[in-house]
C-alpha cells in the first residue's frame, strides 16, 4: 500500500481527465447539490477537496468555501481554478472549534484507517445546529460488485488503485458512524443502478439512468448505493 499523499500526488496530474461530463460529472452534481442545500451563503470547508471538482462548483452558492487535502499535487490543480484551500490532514484539522456552517468530506473516509478520528474533527470544527456530510463506500452494491470484477487501473506511471488503503463498509457499520455530538439527520445514496460508468454514455440507456440516480438518491434504494452520504447535524454543547 501507498502512503495517501504519494498516491494522490502521482494521480493529480490526470486525475481531472473525463470528469467534465458522464458519470463522474452526474455523481459530483448530486454531491454538490447537498451541500448547497446545507450551506448556502455559509462558511463551508471540504476536508480532502483534490483538484477541487466539488469545490469549483459550490463557489458561486457558497461563497466562504475552503477546501483542504493531503495531496500537494492536488493542491496545485485546486489553486490553478482559483479556489482557496490548505494542505492538512482530515485527522487534525488547522482550524478552530465550530469554524464551519458545513463541513463535508466526499470519497475519502473510507481511505482513511482512523475513521472515527476524522469524524471526530469535522464534527469539531463544526459550529452548534451546523452539518457534517460524510461519505463511505457500501459494500452492498453495483459498483462494490463491479470493482471486485474488474482488474488494477493504471492511475499513474507508477500506480494502480489498488495500491491504496480503500474499505467498503455493511450498511450497519455506515449507520453506526454517528459520531458522538451528532445526530443522524438524513442519508442520501449514489450511483444506485449504475454498474459501470460507461453506461451513462449509451444512448437512451444514459439519460434513463441518469433520471434514475438523480430520482432515487433520497429514496428507499438508497441502501444499494455505492456511495452512502450521512447527513449529520452538530448538536448543541
Amino acid at each position: 500500500m501507498k502512503k495517501a499523499r504519494d498516491y494522490y500526488d502521482g494521480f493529480s496530474l490526470g486525475y481531472d481527465r473525463g470528469r467534465d461530463r458522464g458519470y463522474h460529472a452526474l455523481v459530483d452534481e448530486i454531491e454538490a447539490g447537498l451541500v448547497e442545500e446545507r450551506g448556502k451563503g455559509g462558511r463551508v470547508l471540504e476536508a480532502g477537496c483534490g483538484t477541487g471538482l466539488i469545490l469549483g462548483r459550490i463557489i458561486g452558492k457558497c461563497p466562504a468555501a475552503i477546501g483542504a487535502d493531503l495531496s500537494m499535487g492536488m493542491l496545485l490543480r485546486a489553486r490553478e481554478r482559483g479556489l482557496t484551500v490548505i494542505q492538512a490532514d482530515v485527522t487534525a484539522l488547522p482550524f478552530k472549534d465550530a469554524a464551519f456552517d458545513v463541513t463535508f468530506s466526499f470519497k475519502v473516509l473510507s481511505h482513511v484507517e482512523s475513521t472515527d478520528g476524522a469524524l471526530r474533527e469535522l464534527a469539531r470544527v463544526t459550529r452548534p445546529g451546523g452539518y457534517v456530510l460524510a461519505e463511505f463506500y457500501n459494500r452492498f452494491s453495483l459498483r462494490c460488485l463491479a470493482r471486485a470484477m474488474k482488474g488494477p487501473k493504471k492511475i499513474s506511471s507508477t500506480s494502480t488503485d489498488r495500491e491504496l488503503y480503500t474499505r467498503y463498509d455493511r450498511w450497519s457499520e455506515i449507520m453506526g458512524r454517528v459520531p458522538h455530538g451528532c445526530r443522524l439527520a438524513g442519508v442520501r445514496g449514489i450511483r444506485i443502478f449504475t454498474l459501470h460508468p460507461s453506461m451513462l454514455v449509451l444512448p437512451l440507456i444514459g439519460p434513463l439512468l441518469r433520471f434514475l440516480e438523480t430520482r432515487c438518491c433520497d429514496g428507499p434504494l438508497k441502501r444499494f448505493a455505492g456511495f452512502v452520504v450521512l447527513i449529520l447535524q452538530r448538536l448543541d454543547k
